[in-house]
């Protein structure tokens, strides 16, 4: 019992750090290469479980190997665009100009019911203001609305805009967050300035964001009653 216990700890730091090796990407992101790689990790990694027999040190070094041929694939994508198309495939325009182009959906194998819901999930449930919609490489659809359809924004009335800024996760949990200080200009000595203001303590305070303007948000701890 103890020895699957243990199986089962390495197994999962050794997957974790595969994962991380491969990028972050979700499910639905994943190129078909990645996703081939994906299924063959979480098979190869349950095989040590099930058979206590089998030596850890060959499970790891397939799981390593599995994933450094996908970061090589990955590498060759980056600088060959052959390689890339051939890997990844194509993004197929199945609307042109507001006209349904039904070879693509023949050649993608999408139906018309594939089609109505993927535009549901973009807000579009009206395919007639659709101009131009994409299947991309990784089964997601790109949708562009006919110029009627689009939201109005700032640059179509002409209006001026403010620059907007980022707002940074400065303290989490109680505990000073410091990878962010340079997006939102911000350093420990403005930080402990603002606390100083506001009379807090970072130890205080569950949830602060500050931006580059200085304006901050701030959720503080709820206090455990006796």
């Amino acid at each position: 019992m103890i020895n699957l216990v243990i199986r089962c700890v390495i197994i999962y730091v050794v997957v974790i750090a595969m994962v991380r090796l491969m990028g972050k990407r979700q499910i639905g992101e994943l190129q078909p290469s990645e996703l081939v790689i994906t299924i063959l990790i979480s098979d190869v990694a349950s095989m040590p479980l099930q058979n206590m027999e089998m030596p850890l040190i060959s499970t790891v070094t397939s799981l390593l190997v599995l994933v450094m041929f996908e970061v090589l694939l990955s590498v060759i994508s980056i600088k060959s665009r052959k390689a890339r198309k051939l890997l990844q495939g194509n993004s197929v325009m199945i609307i042109k100009n507001g006209k349904l182009i039904e070879s693509s959906l023949r050649l993608i194998r999408y139906s018309i019911d594939d089609l109505m819901e993927a535009l549901r999930l973009k807000d579009v449930f009206d395919i007639s203001q659709v101009q131009y919609a994409y299947i991309e490489t990784n089964g997601s659809i790109s949708v562009e609305l006919k110029p009627q359809h689009r939201t109005i924004t700032p640059q179509d009335l002409s209006m001026a805009t403010e620059k907007v800024s980022i707002p940074c996760l400065v303290i989490c949990d109680g505990e000073i967050v410091d990878s962010e200080f340079d997006v939102c200009n911000m350093t420990r000595e403005k930080l402990y300035k603002i606390l100083d203001e506001k009379e807090l303590s970072a130890k205080e305070i569950l949830l602060m964001t500050v931006d580059s303007s200085g304006r901050s948000y701030i959720r503080l701890k709820e206090v455990k009653k006796p």
